[in-house]
């Protein structure tokens, strides 16, 4: 009994000495080296990158492009002469994955019961694409459901579709999720529940055959013009597997929701309000969608670009820490006028992430030897198209997620001036909170949780594929109290940059961009993932979290692989 209540205390020790920030265990934020080794990060070098990979002669870096194909050469020498190995297939730096491009959309929307009707028209009032791979998609006669947000989620007691039937239907969903209660769907910051891409799924694995989202500013964080541009092109995803999938997936304006329920003779406010409480019914509204349109489908090639820096611990050189950055944007705009800027360069969506990507990457071959852990450098493809690259990555890693010791993530850099505070999107969520906290501070600067949580970022860029295997990530947003600006011009910035720019051909790289904030950003990147790479325990998930337990899980795998290979 003595024994077991020895090793009991001496556990519960374990859990307390593990839970406790980096400088309590002994070890230090920085080390000279890195302190010395992060001056590599300038602005110049950061200006020189995105010059390069937003130039007009990368035609918006569109997946499976030529502009594709120079970016990926173009990082690929950057890691070679930042002296990392080749991380992808065949000794190469490249990690090709294929690509299925669908081009096509309905001019209309039919909306009918048996006394009325009404169409909608594409690009104004709705934006539509096909949910197959295949020359068609079509909805015909298929019943208008109204299901709320369209959430299952069973730690909320929450279900919004009720076991109805709704194979067949098409669905009307409301964007984001329920934010008036605090303590469900952690009020008014976003999840994964309030995303368009979690809504699409669900209604799929329903078996409906339609989903339309309706769009507000508010809901959806950006106005219906970046709806209009994001999905209007052709459309990616990765080859089809098994498994239900939704003919059409639809957007439509509040104006034209608003004419369709009108035809079932509903309030749309009236049915909003209704699906505020767990008590909500799905409302059948008596109304038929169809619509009829042909697709083009083809095969396109891209790849991630992977760059390796090999451990020096013999033990620890099995771990990896992981940092990304996605490469593509959106590519040439198909309906431009003559003389009209038709070209989506994505300056600071991402080819600035990536330029940051490359910075990290140089700062670490300024170190005099590389640290304890591998870091692995990855400017990952097709994000824009809803995080494909990271998704084949995270199912094609070179190693076990349980040794994916973390991910950092990065999507854009300030391009305004330094700031004060440091955002740090998913604050909360890990033990790397700390961590950044501290190395904020020797910067002179504080760290607060994301100043727009109601926009859903952290499931909203590549380090959502991998947290969802488990692994630990951090991702930084722009701080918003600039140095010598009055109080609310970082927000005021903020918005108004994503009312004009956001997903638009005036993402460009501009004479008047003050990098010096993003140089203390990106410099925060590499001393983090610094001090991972040589500490001797890897970051965790807070306890609860929603990723703890599949980090759990494959730390358990990797320590069974682990056994298995000792023996």
């Amino acid at each position: 009994m003595l024994g077991l209540c020895f090793m009991k205390r001496l556990l519960a020790l374990l859990f307390i000495f593990h839970a406790l920030p980096a400088l309590a265990q002994g070890v230090p934020l920085t080390t000279p080296a890195e302190k010395a080794a992060s001056q590599a990060i300038d602005a110049n070098l950061l200006r020189g990158h995105v010059r390069f990979l937003a130039h007009d002669l990368l035609e918006g870096r569109g997946p499976g492009t030529r502009g594709d194909e120079l970016a990926q050469a173009y990082i690929a020498s950057q890691f070679e002469t930042a002296g990392l190995k080749p991380g992808g297939e065949d000794g190469s730096y490249l990690q090709p994955f294929e690509l299925v491009g669908i081009t096509g959309h309905p001019e209309q929307l039919s909306f009918s019961t048996a006394s009325a009707h009404t169409e909608l028209k594409f690009h104004d009032d709705f934006i539509a694409v096909s949910g197959v791979q295949e020359p068609e998609a079509k909805l015909e006669g298929s019943e208008l459901v109204f299901v709320g947000y369209g959430i299952v989620a069973p730690e909320y007691a929450w279900d919004d579709f009720k076991g109805m039937d709704l194979r067949g239907k098409t669905l009307l969903i409301l964007n984001s999720d329920p934010a008036d209660d605090p303590q469900l769907f952690a009020g008014r910051t976003r999840l994964w529940y309030g995303r368009w891409d979690y809504k699409y799924e669900q209604a799929a694995k329903v078996g409906a055959a339609g989903a339309i989202i309706l769009h507000t500013t508010p809901s959806a964080g950006y106005p219906w013009q970046v709806v209009q541009t994001s999905w209007s092109g052709e459309q990616f995803e990765l080859p089809a597997t098994s498994g239900p999938r939704l003919q059409v997936k639809a957007w439509t304006t509040e104006e034209a929701t608003q004419r369709i329920v009108h035809l079932a003779g509903k309030d749309l406010d009236a049915l909003v309000a209704s699906a505020q409480n767990r008590d909500f019914q799905p409302v059948p509204l008596g109304v038929k969608v169809s619509t009829r349109f042909s697709t083009q489908v083809r095969r396109r090639p891209t790849a991630n670009v992977l760059g390796v820096l090999p451990g020096s611990d013999p033990k620890l050189a099995q771990q990896v820490v992981l940092y990304t950055a996605h490469h593509d944007h959106l590519g040439m705009k198909g309906n431009a006028k003559p003389g009209e800027d038709a070209i989506y360069n994505g300056a600071v969506d991402n080819a600035s992430g990536v330029a940051a990507l490359l910075s990290v990457a140089r700062a670490f071959q300024a170190l005099p030897k590389p640290p304890r852990r591998t870091v692995l450098f990855a400017a990952v493809a097709a994000e824009e198209q809803g995080l494909l690259g990271s998704q084949y990555l995270s199912a094609h890693l070179p190693v076990p997620p349980g040794r994916i010791a973390t991910n950092l993530n990065i999507d854009g850099v300030n391009i305004l001036g330094r700031t004060r505070d440091v955002t740090v999107i998913g604050l909360g969520k890990s033990s790397l909170d700390p961590i950044i906290t501290g190395l904020a501070k020797a910067q002179g600067r504080t760290v607060k949780a994301d100043q727009l949580s109601d926009r859903g970022f952290f499931y909203r860029s590549d380090q959502f594929a991998f947290a969802k295997l488990g692994i630990p990530a951090a991702y930084f947003g722009s701080g918003m109290d600039f140095i010598g600006r009055p109080e609310g011009w970082g927000k005021q910035q903020r918005e108004q940059w994503e009312a004009k720019h956001y997903h638009q051909p005036s993402d460009e790289l501009r004479p008047e961009w003050d990098l010096s904030g993003a140089v203390e950003d990106v410099r925060l990147y590499f001393l983090l993932g610094a001090h991972v790479a040589r500490a001797p325990e890897g970051p965790y998930w807070n306890k609860g979290d929603e990723f703890e337990a599949p980090r759990l899980e494959s730390l358990k795998a990797a320590e069974a692989l682990e056994a298995k290979g000792a023996k």
